[in-house]
């Protein structure tokens, strides 16, 4: 079975209440309603807009510990463009702390709730609870850039989290860079089924996929052997891309293929969810990727195949479901993009 390392691992600028829901109602009127005839830059999501509120409301101790410049470097290597499925960004500082004034923890949590789809809040909610006691408590984040003036990303990290917000500053990549997301609803060693898990539903799609495929693509489907997980940079492991191609199914398969993509990036905002397609239409759509299952590791023993991945040229999206959900996602509009990974 493979090893978690994840779980057995590893001042104060005044922002007023009444400026803070001010400026969440207005960067949500803004995101809803497009600017026609004004300027050709595109309007900033409610997200974008808040970053830029909460970086100006740091105090110049807050923004020594927790903002970089855009190409900071540290061990990892290019920081803002690391993942990994237990971390923690600028771990001194946990946002459910008094580092941050109580306006900017409101700032910081409308920012995160703005990159996800409403529908999937609750779910993120119980996600959080159950790993890391709720949101807050075992988070952290960190800017990088200057927003407001120039390119930024926002970064937050955490147990089974990174996610990142960008205003697609971040040239050529979805989501501004690699993201992670995991759950271990039932305990470390998940019980078959993964009772209570809010991700497992994308491996029951992805497992109904494989239930269409007749014996001939079952054989290309199936893999002995699941690559380490964290090895999601483009050209497959070893630089071979395992599995059965999209292109080469029968349209109804194709058609089920879109549906357990669909599902892959449904949690998240709509403008994360286009960036997603749009940097896939550039390597070939869904039809040039590769859709892996693997033997090993099948909790159970029973057929339904915990551990998968969808992968394409500049595209990887790695399912680990053993012993408990692990999700890594890289995806660009070219393979040319590096990112690190681990610790």
């Amino acid at each position: 079975m493979q090893q978690c390392p994840d779980c057995s691992n590893s001042e104060n600028s005044p922002v007023s209440r009444r400026g803070f829901v001010q400026t969440v109602g207005l960067a949500a009127a803004v995101a809803a309603v497009p600017q026609i005839g004004v300027s050709d830059e595109p309007t900033k999501p409610a997200s974008e807009s808040l970053v830029t509120k909460l970086y100006n409301s740091l105090t110049p101790t807050q923004k020594k510990s927790i903002c970089f410049d855009w190409d900071h470097k540290d061990d990892r290597g290019l920081l803002r463009m690391h993942v990994s499925n237990n971390w923690q960004i600028t771990g001194d500082h946990k946002i459910a702390t008094g580092f941050y004034t109580k306006d900017q923890q409101e700032i910081i949590e409308a920012l995160f709730w703005g990159l996800y789809s409403p529908d999937w809040h609750d779910r993120i909610k119980k996600q959080l609870q159950d790993d890391a006691g709720g949101y807050g408590k075992e988070q952290s984040i960190a800017i990088f850039g200057q927003p407001g003036t120039g390119k930024f990303e926002f970064v937050m990290t955490g147990r089974h989290l990174t996610i990142r917000c960008d205003g697609h500053s971040v040239e050529h990549v979805a989501f501004g860079g690699p993201i992670f997301y995991g759950h271990a609803a039932s305990g470390f060693d998940e019980k078959v089924g993964h009772p209570g898990n809010v991700y497992w539903y994308q491996a029951q799609k992805a497992n109904s996929l494989f239930k269409m495929l007749d014996g001939k693509q079952r054989d290309q489907a199936l893999v002995e052997q699941a690559p380490e997980e964290s090895s999601v940079h483009f050209g497959g492991p070893d630089g071979r891309p395992q599995g059965i191609v999209i292109s080469e199914l029968s349209s109804d398969q194709k058609e089920y293929a879109q549906k357990v993509l669909d599902a892959l990036v449904e949690p998240y905002r709509t403008t994360d969810r286009d960036e997603v397609f749009k940097c896939l239409k550039a390597q070939g759509g869904l039809d040039k990727c590769r859709l892996a299952f693997y033997k090993s590791d099948d909790l159970g023993n029973d057929g339904e195949w915990d551990n998968w991945r969808l992968e394409g040229p500049s595209f990887v999206w790695h399912y680990r479901g053993t012993p408990h959900v692990h999700v890594w996602v890289n995806v660009a509009d070219n393979p040319t993009v590096k990112i690190t990974t681990g610790g």
